[in-house]
């Protein structure tokens, strides 16, 4: 690996090359992009560098948003999608609270596409509750770590425009890099320079940028990668829904989210996959689900079949 003989010295603390990469991909400049150890970490930095108090968490979504916040001493309310909805992110309920909260919201953390529903939201729909929130002084927050799948619904341009707006992105999901630990948030850069100044030294490190870097320059397997995902997730989507007494929503992201027949629960069918090698995420403690709800994520068509088949065991009746 031709980066391996750099790692005797210190990592580059500005992540220039790669703030230059991003600037080009997304047409803006350098000063727009700040690069950290995940986007994990950018999380955990927003509340106290932008004083959040009270936060607005469009869900059932990620924890660690609330988490964060919480950490910091700031109150969160979460406003849920219902089931009967498909679980469609609710943005006009979110408008409504982000006018009417008291004490008022400061801060609107929308996950696009979201995890662990898979369902996302127009780029005009994002762009009116950044509208409403930046008539009420409120900061939005967008991850936009799936985005990847469906990148007409990115905002991430829109920064330019807007001093309210921070959009976060990861190399963990698209890129298959979640071990490297590299992640970037793109906003107004007077906001970013206050969040690096809280930012531990030399937070990405060498291989992580060089890493980041290469991904973003295959376009070629980038292409093949979103052909692959819209065809293999059809594909396991309509082998599932042939499961008796299951439910699968849409999704534009790698994974769907799925709800059992009423006799079988999360947590039951997780231990009983994980115990033939099969790993399924139990989203049953996840605010705003239910009991029977689970995370798969679309894999190969081998591993997709084999799935398949321990699912059609487990869930006879």
């Amino acid at each position: 690996m031709a980066t391996l003989p750099q790692t005797i010295h210190y990592p580059d603390p500005d992540c220039v090359v790669l703030r230059e990469a991003l600037a080009a991909r997304h047409r803006l400049t350098p000063d727009h992009f700040l690069i950290a150890n995940g986007s994990s970490e950018l999380i955990h930095l927003l509340p106290r560098a932008l004083a959040i108090r009270h936060a607005l968490i469009v869900g059932p979504t990620f924890s660690e948003y609330a988490r964060a916040v919480a950490v910091e001493g700031g109150r969160v309310i979460q406003m849920n999608a219902k089931r009967a909805e498909a679980y469609q992110p609710p943005v006009q309920r979110s408008l409504v609270a982000i006018r009417t909260s008291r004490p008022k919201v400061d801060t609107v953390f929308l996950c696009n596409p979201n995890s662990p529903t898979g369902r996302a939201v127009s780029a005009d729909e994002v762009l009116r509750l950044l509208e409403v929130a930046c008539d009420h002084g409120a900061w939005v927050v967008v991850d936009e770590t799936f985005v990847e799948y469906c990148e007409e619904r990115s905002v991430l341009p829109k920064v330019i425009h807007s001093a309210r707006l921070l959009v976060l992105r990861s190399f963990t999901k698209f890129y298959a890099l979640p071990g490297i630990r590299i992640g970037y948030l793109a906003g107004p850069t007077q906001i970013l320079q206050g969040i690096r100044e809280r930012q531990p030294p030399w937070s990405v490190n060498t291989l992580a940028q060089a890493a980041a870097l290469a991904a973003l320059e295959d376009q070629s397997h980038a292409r093949r990668s979103l052909m692959f995902m819209q065809r293999e997730r059809l594909r396991l989507t309509s082998m599932l829904e042939l499961l008796p007494g299951v439910t699968v929503y849409p999704s534009t992201a790698n994974f769907l989210l799925v709800e059992l027949p009423s006799f079988m629960t999360a947590s039951r069918l997780a231990k009983a996959l994980r115990q033939q090698g099969l790993l399924i995420r139990d989203c049953s403690t996840v605010p705003g689900l239910n009991a029977r709800t689970v995370r798969v994520a679309v894999r190969t068509p081998g591993q997709n079949r084999r799935l398949m088949t321990a699912l059609r065991h487990l869930l006879k009746r």
